[in-house]
């Protein structure tokens, strides 16, 4: 449930096989009759969404992109929306931020070039109101948006002709369904084993993760960035339990787990977490030294 006056949400487009969005970002006038449809769906799923202001980023981004700690792409919505005017809709306002009269994506909205290959695409978008409305509603979007959440057929063709994509299914996920998608999505990956570091990072920044299974490299997370243990071929061998008889010939297994300690190091930049190497000699307690930090 929400415990301030924001429920921060995306509309998610999940794109037909191998497919892009020919544009990055829809029209002012487009992400605003987008937002208008996205009011009415979300009203018609959860009416105790009634009343409250919904501001809309008009461009997709990559789900790691949202998911970074401190909720940036949100915390930008937010700080545009309160110097922003709006469309009024009955009892709420509607406020949507596209292109300009040129064409071009201004920066907060502007999306990571790297990031660009997914089949799976969300705009943004934020619930405003006073605490107790948007807690209801908060907790309601909750219950409902994973299992229900599909955007109605006109609102999904807007989307479509808008940004020319190839659009299979349109829904809405409050965060924490975002989370959680992202998190199986992982497991199939393989890369189950790095989410609770990202998961800490999100909804306890505070907090404290470690990656500490073999033989998975060694990190922890703390105070917003991630710590990776790096090791020489013998310090390897020593931290993961290799004999020194195999140790000379497991050159290609150390390459190995050196590419993954480079594409899980890769991961979290994308959620916005920096990566730190901490060089762990052999004979030195690798846990205790990343700690340390």
């Amino acid at each position: 449930m929400p415990t301030d006056r924001y429920v921060k949400a995306v509309f998610a487009l999940e794109l037909a096989g191998g497919s892009k969005p020919a544009r990055s970002a829809l029209t002012h006038a487009q992400a605003g009759d987008l937002a208008e449809r996205l009011g009415r769906d979300l009203v018609a799923l959860v009416p105790e969404a009634q009343g409250l202001d919904l501001v809309l980023a008009g461009a997709h981004f990559d789900p790691a992109e949202v998911l970074r700690p401190g909720w940036p792409l949100h915390r930008r919505l937010e700080e545009l929306a309160a110097r922003a005017p709006g469309r009024d809709l009955a009892d709420a306002r509607l406020i949507a931020f596209g292109t300009g009269e040129d064409g071009a994506v201004p920066a907060p909205l502007q999306a990571d070039p790297e990031l660009q290959g997914g089949s799976l695409r969300v705009l943004p978008f934020l619930l405003m109101g006073a605490t107790e409305p948007v807690a209801v509603a908060g907790a309601a979007l909750e219950a409902l948006l994973l299992e229900r959440g599909m955007a109605g057929a006109d609102t999904a063709l807007q989307a479509q002709e808008g940004l020319h994509a190839r659009i299979e299914h349109a829904r809405y996920l409050t965060i924490h369904d975002l989370a959680a998608l992202t998190s199986m999505q992982y497991g199939h990956q393989g890369l189950e084993a790095l989410w609770p570091l990202i998961e800490t990072s999100l909804f306890e920044p505070d907090g404290e993760a470690w990656l500490d299974a073999a033989p998975e490299p060694l990190l922890r997370y703390a105070q917003g960035e991630a710590r990776i243990a790096l090791f020489d071929p013998g310090a390897w061998c020593a931290h993961y339990g290799i004999q020194d008889a195999d140790c000379g010939r497991m050159t290609h297994h150390f390459d190995h787990f050196q590419a993954r300690q480079r594409q899980l190091a890769a991961v979290l930049e994308a959620h916005g977490i920096a990566s730190v190497y901490v060089h762990c000699p052999a004979g030195e307690d690798a846990r205790q030294a990343l700690a340390a930090g």
